[in-house]
Order: C-alpha cells, then structure tokens, then sequence
C-alpha cells in the first residue's frame, strides 16, 4: 500500500491546518511515539476530544434530519454511526490508513488495517480538526459521510441491538440462548482486543473482536445475524 505523508494526506482531502503539529498529533499512534522520542505526543488526548465532538456533530445532524423521531431511535441511530466499526469504515473512506503514523510492532500487527485503530484515529482527527478551525471545519469534513450511511444502516435495521435480534430469532427458531465465549484475548492492558464467539444449540455461529468484551460480543453477533440473513435468502 503507498503511504502518505500527513501534508499529502491533507491535500488529498482538500484540509489546511493552520497548526500543522496537531495533524501530526492526530495521525500519531503511541507505538510510533515509543519508536520516535522526537516526536511529540501521540493521539489519544484528540482522540478523547474527538469523540466527544463527533457525538454533538452527528446528534446535531440527526436532529435535524430526523425531527419526527423519537429520542430512544436518535440515540440508537448516533451509537450507530460513531461506533467502532462505523468510524473505522469512515477512516478507510478517507483513506486515513495511508497517513497513519505507526511503530514496527503495531505495523507487523495488521494496525493500519483494524477498526480499532482507524476509529480512534480518526476521532483524533476530528480533535485536531475542531482545535484547529472550530466546529464549521469538523462538519464540512464528517457531514458528507453521513447521509449514505444513515440509510444503509436503517436498510439493514443495523441500529438494532445485535444481541436483542440474535435472541429474538433464536427464540422463534426454537433454538436455546445464544451463548458468548470469549476465545483470545490480546495486546497490552490498555490497549486489549478480545474476541468472542457465539453458539447457538452448542455450534460457532459467529465471531466477533472488539477493545472490550462488549463490543465483541456485539459483534459476533452481528456476524451471526449476517449468517442467519444467507440462510434465509439461500432457501
């Protein structure tokens, strides 16, 4: 994969930092940081103010393009749209996986390539972006990505609790509780990836990873509903 620099991947994107220390920060993995003393702070502090920025900017957003919905739906939808994977897909539509700042461990580790990764990256991107130029700048670059999104995941009803679906199709298929495993647990204590798997009646329906036992449980889930899904289209 060709890699860019951090001015290359702003000029791809049509982005002008007048601080251009905080796009380096944004793209600055901590494993890069403890290759690199030279450099100056990596990106969890923007990604923590990232985060927070993306869920005003999405809830605004959906706000307004929703004013007949209920406020359970809209929480529903925003942790739709800012969640792990969902984040990460938005990084791999900007590309972000090119400019990404990363030490020889991380690198050797598939890092440029999980959700992971890419969802906090580029919520510190969003970090810079707002300490750079406010939040005009942070919703000229994330509300483009959003409309398509939104009615894909109302589509596939993807704002749906996975484990709630699993267990109502479970239930009606005559099947016991879905019960979750966890099977592999990597990475340092702050930075963990657990992996979780899913049976139905004792066989693997699904697997799923995530940074807490949460999230790969819903995700196993959600690979499990994916296979429920072919069933049904395969009769």
């Amino acid at each position: 994969m060709n890699t860019e620099t951090p001015q290359q991947f702003a000029r791809r994107l049509g982005l002008s930092f007048r601080d251009w220390r905080l796009l380096m920060r944004a793209l600055t993995h901590t494993s890069y940081l403890n290759e690199h003393p030279e450099a100056l702070e990596d990106n969890e502090r923007l990604e923590f103010l990232g985060d927070a920025i993306l869920d005003f900017v999405v809830g605004e957003w959906l706000y307004h393009r929703f004013p007949e919905m209920r406020e359970g739906d809209l929480t529903r939808l925003r942790a739709a749209l800012v969640c792990r994977e969902q984040l990460g897909e938005f990084a791999r539509a900007v590309g972000l996986q090119r400019a990404l700042l990363l030490g020889r461990g991380a690198e050797s580790n598939d890092g440029r390539y999980r959700d992971t990764l890419l969802s906090a990256t580029f919520e510190a991107l969003v970090g810079a972006l707002y300490l750079d130029q406010g939040l005009e700048a942070v919703r000229a670059f994330v509300l483009p990505l959003l409309p398509a999104t939104v009615e894909h995941i109302l589509s596939e009803h993807l704002d749906e609790d996975p484990k709630s679906r699993l267990q109502a199709w479970a239930q009606g298929q005559g099947y016991g509780a879905p019960v979750y495993r966890t099977v592999h647990v990597e990475g340092p204590e702050h930075q963990r990836e657990f992996t979780v798997e899913v049976l139905l009646n004792g066989e693997p329906w699904g697997r799923g990873s995530g940074p807490s036992k949460r999230e790969a449980t819903k995700a196993a889930a959600r690979e499990a509903l994916q296979r429920v899904e072919t069933h049904l289209a395969a009769r």
